[in-house]
């Protein structure tokens, strides 16, 4: 288990400008990535022992943050 937060700009490094584009022009990215931060954040939180959630939540946060970011990935490619 990584305790690393997996924040956008480090796991794709090659569309740090178009995150940043598309953060102050599209809307819908912008809400998707707020929320991909918060839960990103949630599940560091709980990788480092700050957080306790039972195992079903944190299966949930996991399937949300991979979700979520299946959805801006392909928002970055088109």
């Amino acid at each position: 288990m990584s305790h690393t937060p997996h924040e956008l700009k480090e796991d794709f490094p090659e569309f740090e400008a178009r995150i940043s584009e598309l953060k102050k022009e599209d809307h819908h990215f912008r809400r998707l990535a707020d929320e991909y931060h918060i839960i990103n954040r949630e599940i560091h939180r709980i990788e480092i022992g700050d957080e306790h959630v039972s195992q079903f939540d944190e299966e949930s946060f996991r399937k949300t943050r991979m979700r979520l970011k299946d959805e801006l990935y392909a928002m970055l490619k088109s």
